[in-house]
């Protein structure tokens, strides 16, 4: 009982981790007709080409436990099986890159959490709208499906015109399957940790360190 209650705190905890990143980024407002129909849309647009990766992530995921006791007990059939899951992997990126409408599109500048992003965009969406969410992750290049409702649309600050966008959209996610958040949750804290390996290296270089 307290270990699901662990797992589930250590969750929502992640949840809660935010990181500034940039993705591919379709939004496409959802008709009122299907905003009822959001888990019946979701599991449908499943099965389409741009969710290969995070499809075959979640069946990676779900045959962890097993490939262990492979490990422990032929370690020569888990390095085979390893190699055969890098060998798909490979063709799952190149299917994306060659299908997936967002492959040519520029990468957008977001904030990112397993909760929610905020993101550069060049359309104004209303607060409230139900919105469906295509987003590539780099550099796994898994596409993520899922829906979520803007919580505030506003023009960008000065600073971010440059950047060629004229307005910052905040969404919360409402719809997505388990797995994709935890997808989500892994690219976050796996750009933590590089953006702080960064830092350590960037200080480590600082010249004042040898004064």
């Amino acid at each position: 009982m307290h270990r699901n209650e662990d797992k589930q705190t250590a969750n929502e905890r992640r949840e809660y981790f935010r990181v500034d990143d940039a993705v591919r980024l379709s939004l496409r407002p959802v008709p009122p007709e299907q905003a009822q129909n959001l888990s019946e849309l979701l599991e449908g647009n499943l099965a389409d080409s741009f969710t290969i990766m995070s499809s075959l992530a979640a069946v990676t995921a779900e045959m962890v436990v097993n490939m262990r006791r492979i490990e422990n007990s032929d370690p020569d059939v888990a390095a085979y099986l390893k190699a055969l899951d890098r060998k798909i992997e490979i063709l799952g990126r190149a299917f994306i890159a060659c299908e997936s409408e967002l492959a040519e599109q520029p990468a957008h500048p977001v904030n990112l959490s397993a909760g929610g992003m905020a993101a550069l965009v060049n359309e104004c969406y209303q607060p409230g709208q139900l919105v469906e969410i295509r987003m590539l992750l780099f550099s796994s290049f898994t596409g993520v499906l899922m829906y979520g409702t803007v919580v505030a649309c506003d023009p960008v600050e000065a600073e971010d015109k440059g950047a060629g966008y004229s307005h910052r959209v905040r969404m919360a996610f409402t719809h997505l399957r388990e797995q994709d958040r935890d997808i989500v949750i892994r690219h976050v804290l796996r750009c933590q940790s590089q953006a702080l390996r960064g830092q350590g290296q960037r200080g480590d270089g600082d010249p004042a360190d040898d004064a």
